[in-house]
């Protein structure tokens, strides 16, 4: 056996090796999906009897720390089957504390505040379409 042949089988097993080591294909990754913990009657009586508004309902913490929400918005954190939820919401803190602690009781734990940038009087406000002059 030569040299040449000698270099030829490993050369080969050197392929065989690198094709059988090929990485699994990512498989997509799917997002875990989030309990709702306010049902749509229950935001829209939270706004009559509390005055105040959920914006992000179990989000987490990418989606109520975004920027493109009120100022005035905060950030609460609460436990619900021992799994930690967040939410933003307008109000008061009072109004907020107390929607919270009916609705939770123990498992309330924070009330932040929240990182939006938007001033309060245009939250929200859609300019109306200008009329194309003649």
């Amino acid at each position: 056996m030569g040299k040449s042949f000698l270099i030829e089988i490993f050369i080969m097993a050197e392929k065989e090796t690198k094709t059988s080591l090929k990485k699994p294909a990512k498989k997509a990754e799917k997002k875990p999906e989030m309990k709702q913990n306010w049902s749509s009657n229950e935001k829209q009586t939270s706004k009559d009897v509390y005055g105040c508004e959920i914006l992000v309902d179990n989000g987490t913490m990418e989606e109520v720390s975004k920027t493109e929400y009120p100022n005035d918005a905060s950030i609460i954190k609460y436990y619900v089957d021992d799994k930690v939820c967040l939410d933003l919401t307008r109000g008061s803190r009072t109004a907020l504390f107390d929607m919270y602690y009916d609705k939770f009781k123990k498992g309330l734990k924070e009330i932040n505040w929240g990182k939006g940038t938007i001033s309060p009087k245009v939250w929200g406000y859609k300019s109306s379409q200008s009329k194309k002059k003649k």
